[in-house]
């Protein structure tokens, strides 16, 4: 070979080790900082709340979080909802007295008044009404005053190819995106009045390597942080994005966090 033509050959595959090292090199950016960054944002609708209700008298008279309910193309996407909203209001409004979903079945099984629960929840699911008789008579035995109920919407996940190199069949990133619609009620159980209702979409996306879909309970979270930040400050209508550190530190405080070997072996050690 002449020196000309071996010069050309190097100098093509230093190109070639130079493109594939800053091509991974992304790969390795993308995949290390996108597994806790999300873009979201969350739109509501909220009604003024009754005149005879006061966030404050939440701090005297307890209120049940009852199971979510949802349409049967949705069911199982609903199971953790109840569970999502009691950390939410624990942590937007630490002083509440707040039952959860969990407490709140066992009290009623434990009562046996689980025929009446049933008949209650086939009565709401068509209507949107939860019955003022039967709704005392499982409060009497939950010992609230009122009664916040979850309805899961619409929720679906989509992971979307951004970058690709056909020749190798390497996917370089995916759009990972959810939205979900949810709607939050809050009943007086002493005289049946809707005290008030949130409805709220929220799309939150993300640009990653992994597999990982944008999961449920981040934007679950951050759906009914909007709601309860409405509740909260009496608003009607308002947009969330992560500006508003309130409601996206929900977020980002639910997220694992990963640990060191070392750390795992010291864990162990303990246990």
């Amino acid at each position: 070979m002449s020196c000309r033509r071996w010069r050309q050959a190097r100098f093509r595959t230093t190109h070639c080790l130079v493109k594939w090292a800053g091509l991974w090199g992304i790969v390795l950016l993308l995949s290390g900082c996108a597994s806790s960054l999300y873009g979201w944002q969350s739109r509501t609708n909220s009604t003024p709340v009754g005149s005879s209700f006061h966030a404050d008298l939440l701090k005297d008279r307890a209120v049940a979080l009852f199971p979510a309910v949802t349409s049967p193309g949705l069911r199982g996407n609903e199971a953790a909802i109840p569970f999502y909203l009691w950390d939410v209001v624990r942590k937007l409004a630490p002083t509440w007295k707040t039952i959860t979903a969990r407490e709140t079945v066992s009290r009623i099984n434990g009562q046996g008044l689980a025929d009446d629960y049933i008949k209650l929840m086939l009565d709401y699911e068509p209507t949107s009404i939860l019955n003022r008789d039967l709704l005392r008579k499982i409060a009497g035995a939950l010992g609230v005053r009122y009664v916040f109920q979850p309805r899961l919407i619409f929720f679906v996940q989509t992971m979307t190819d951004r970058w690709k190199v056909p020749a190798f069949d390497v996917r370089i990133a995916q759009t990972r995106s959810s939205i979900m619609r949810l709607s939050l009620q809050l009943w007086d159980v002493e005289n049946g009045e809707l005290v008030w209702v949130s409805v709220a979409e929220t799309n939150m996306a993300n640009e990653a390597v992994s597999q990982d879909p944008v999961y449920l309970e981040d934007i679950a979270r951050a759906t009914l942080g909007s709601m309860m930040a409405d509740l909260m400050t009496g608003k009607t209508a308002s947009r969330y994005t992560p500006l508003n550190e309130l409601v996206n530190n929900l977020i980002q405080e639910a997220m694992p966090k990963e640990k060191s070997g070392q750390e795992v072996q010291s864990q162990t050690t303990h246990e």
